[in-house]
């Protein structure tokens, strides 16, 4: 079984727990990028699971990552504990910035390129080095992308660089044009209406059966994905099954 993030805290593991999902079938942990919203539920996780585990991710997830807002102090998001404890408890660091096949039809996105222009990384987003920041290009910013009958399945993080970017990387890195879901966080809530517009166009344009978002989408554009989606359109919430 292959777990994609963790959460912020035990949220996570006790959701797990509460629907019935046995942790320990668990053997590959992807993390789609290192803030500490996606990374945070990691320690309790691997407690629960009480064996060894591979961790899949990009090297820049244990970068320095910080949110600075206008007129407010920079802000620690990255991942909130070392890698020497998650180690202890028995995560595996598969540290990896090409996409890993998991199996034959699975596989991660690895770095995906920026390929447009309107799909950019938030400009409060930094990686502090040496006491100084520069803009975070969340090289690390990954997917899973799914071979199925159906057609190609994405199960997002954050797509930080881009819903977009990433669908095109997934389509050219599986071979796979047909996408029958795309799912997850689409970082859509702060776009520009040009963005917007330009996002919702090309997801029309994709021939998308089932469009399930969350996290980082944003109520009002998910209101609008709704809207223009209608039936393939779904909130991908806690607890939301689906059965391919």
């Amino acid at each position: 079984m292959v777990l994609l993030d963790t959460g912020a805290t035990f949220s996570a593991a006790y959701n797990a727990m509460a629907l019935g999902v046995d942790l320990s079938r668990v053997d590959k942990i992807v993390i789609s990028h290192g803030h500490f919203d996606h990374t945070g539920g990691l320690i309790y996780m691997l407690k629960m699971m009480k064996t060894k585990v591979e961790v899949i991710a990009h090297p820049d997830i244990w970068a320095s990552k910080y949110a600075r807002l206008p007129e407010r102090e920079a802000r620690y998001i990255g991942v909130p504990f070392t890698r020497e404890a998650a180690e202890a408890l028995g995560g595996s660091f598969n540290l990896a910035r090409e996409p890993v096949w998991i199996s034959e039809n699975i596989v991660s996105s690895g770095e995906i390129p920026m390929l447009n222009e309107y799909e950019k990384i938030d400009s409060i987003l930094y990686v502090k080095e040496k006491d100084e920041f520069t803009p975070d290009p969340l090289r690390d910013d990954q997917a899973i992308f799914l071979k199925s009958e159906k057609g190609l399945i994405i199960i997002l993080g954050c797509a930080h660089r881009g819903i977009v970017n990433t669908i095109r990387h997934a389509q050219k890195l599986t071979g796979v044009e047909s996408l029958y879901a795309v799912i997850g966080g689409t970082h859509l809530i702060s776009a520009s209406q040009q963005r917007l517009d330009l996002t919702v166009a090309e997801l029309l344009s994709f021939g998308i059966q089932r469009l399930g978002v969350s996290h980082c989408t944003g109520l009002p554009v998910s209101a609008l994905l709704a809207e223009r989606f209608g039936e393939t359109f779904f909130f991908n919430n806690a607890g939301t099954r689906i059965t391919i």
